[in-house]
């Protein structure tokens, strides 16, 4: 069929045509959204899952819809190598900016402008990453100690208070948080929380890999009651098949039941995986109802991007012992696996093989479910191993 029709769209965060089977936790994400624009309690949304599971496109689509009902939204990505104060900065401004063009929020806007200025000069004598310069005027004791959890706090407070006086609602949705080291995190988790108890209209939304839970209670015990983790998966087999029909049906295109079904057990439901079947489907069918032979050569052609793709490119930051590491795994099957079995495989000591696995964890190829287990953070990563190292780990 016309590739130029093409409907599905794989991509990293890239939308997909029918958002399917995530309806319940957008609803909720807007509800509590709302209660905090109203000074009602409720709680900032975590969203936790493996690579492909949709964290990203959902995290968008819930920026996406809060901005659109008058929320000011900030929309970040925490990469592995940026500091939160760095990587926050930059979007404050901007915010604040907004802001301040309000006649009611004026004053209260430039007060957060001078703290973020305040929080700016002192941060960058600790955390050398910080690009952004402010010529605002500071206001000397205004988030300017050089102790981040201190001066976030205010900064946030700061913040908050300019949205109140411009009857909006500052969200930070952060994408990847598990990249942010415990301390940085334990500082933005503080200053969230004091933002709560004084009633002030700032939330986070966050979205990062199934360590993120463990992380943010390490960093504050009182996470668990700051945050609602929610954990997205695979989508059941009804919201699967929408996600593969759907938008094909648009098009006039239809699938036999048959070929549903193949494309569901190939892709375990993943919905990052069904685009990329979907799309490769479409490209391999002649003509509709696309069948089981035109699923069976799309997933040639899928495993042959992915491989060449989507895993290539988590394999390549890998050091050898470290991929020899995960090929054990991935000897074992699928997962999870208790560390000691990995060792096992390895012919090494579990004191041995435990930094590997900490690299790797920080690395986000794998976590920990419960306490000595191991799994890939990746779905089918154990697959693309055995292929890419059919020997035997020795």
């Amino acid at each position: 069929m016309d590739p130029r029709k093409n409907p599905y769209s794989p991509g990293a965060g890239t939308p997909p045509p029918a958002l399917a089977g995530r309806d319940e936790l957008l609803e909720e994400a807007a509800i509590a959204l709302d209660r905090i624009r109203s000074r009602l309690a409720a709680k900032s949304l975590m969203i936790v899952g493996l690579r492909g599971t949709g964290k990203t496109v959902l995290l968008n689509r819930i920026a996406n819809d809060a901005e659109a009902r008058g929320f000011t939204t900030l929309f970040l990505e925490a990469p592995e190598n940026l500091s939160l104060p760095g990587l926050l900065a930059p979007a404050l401004r901007t915010a604040l900016l907004r802001m301040s063009r309000s006649q009611a929020a004026a004053d209260a806007a430039k007060r957060a402008l001078r703290a973020l200025s305040g929080f700016v000069r002192s941060m960058k004598v600790t955390y050398a990453d910080i690009a952004l310069e402010l010529d605002l005027g500071s206001e000397p004791g205004l988030a300017d100690s050089g102790d981040l959890q201190h001066d976030l706090s205010e900064l946030l407070q700061s913040c908050g208070q300019a949205a109140r006086a411009c009857d909006t609602t500052l969200t930070l949705a952060i994408d990847e948080l598990q990249y942010v080291e415990n301390d940085q995190l334990g500082a933005l988790i503080a200053a969230l929380h004091r933002s709560a108890q004084l009633q002030l209209p700032v939330t986070l939304v966050g979205a990062g890999l199934p360590q993120l839970t463990a992380l943010t209670g390490r960093a504050k015990s009182y996470a668990e009651r700051l945050f609602r983790f929610v954990e997205i998966g695979q989508l059941d087999e009804a919201a699967a098949a929408v996600a593969i029909e759907e938008p094909a049906d648009r098009l006039g295109v239809s699938y036999t039941a048959d070929a549903v079904g193949a494309v569901l057990r190939r892709t375990q439901s993943y919905p990052y995986f069904l685009q990329e079947w979907g799309k490769h489907c479409w490209d391999c069918a002649e003509d509709s109802p696309i069948d089981v032979g035109d699923v069976e050569l799309a997933t040639a052609t899928a495993t042959a991007e992915l491989d060449a793709s989507f895993f290539r490119v988590r394999y390549d930051r890998l050091t050898p012992k470290e991929k020899l590491y995960l090929k054990a795994m991935a000897e074992l099957g699928p997962g999870p696996h208790r560390s000691g079995k990995v060792a096992e495989a390895l012919e090494r000591p579990v004191q041995s093989a435990a930094p590997i696995r900490s690299n790797l964890i920080a690395k986000g190829m794998i976590y920990s479910p419960a306490h000595g287990d191991t799994a890939f953070t990746v779905p089918m990563f154990d697959e693309y191993l055995r292929r890419v190292m059919p020997d035997a780990v020795e």
